[in-house]
């Protein structure tokens, strides 16, 4: 069973579930639940590793995290992986980079999905047009999040 706590963060709430010592999970709330679950160590490393992203001090994470999904899910989210900070990717490039140039929709659908946000980074991920499209936490945190990674 997956433990969880709650942080308050410069994008709102975010829910942070870990399992076994690894992370499961990383999302954003709409708004301040009823519990805030039970912090552990783990967890407050990894809310100590999201602030000194969104301070600006971090681009990589350093801690265990599983990602729980489909197979293709998991080709997707290993991909979001790979776009490097301050970078973005459209949905049929990452499609095409996994194999399959005809499923950008799915790539849509998988990022709809990631389960640790932020840190698998579906937030880079953009229309083939350039323009934000669909993200979990809303298009303002994505356009907060890309113009934090392109500051100079």
């Amino acid at each position: 069973m997956d433990n969880f706590a709650v942080y308050k963060s410069p994008v709102g709430y975010l829910c942070i579930k870990s399992q076994d010592k690894v992370i499961t999970g990383i999302k954003k709330l709409a708004e301040k639940p009823k519990s805030l679950g039970e912090k552990s160590a783990l967890m407050d490393k990894v809310f100590k590793q999201l602030m000194e992203y969104f301070a600006g001090k971090r681009k990589k994470f350093a801690f265990p995290f599983v990602l729980h999904g489909t197979e293709f899910q998991k080709k997707v989210w290993a991909e979001l992986e790979k776009i490097p900070y301050g970078e973005t990717r459209s949905y049929g490039q990452i499609a095409a980079a996994i194999g399959n140039t005809k499923a950008a929709r799915a790539v849509g659908m998988a990022n709809n999905r990631n389960p640790i946000i932020i840190v698998v980074p579906c937030h880079r991920v953009i229309g083939a047009s350039g323009k934000l499209v669909g993200y979990g936490g809303g298009l303002e945190m994505k356009e907060a999040l890309l113009k934090l990674e392109t500051k100079k």
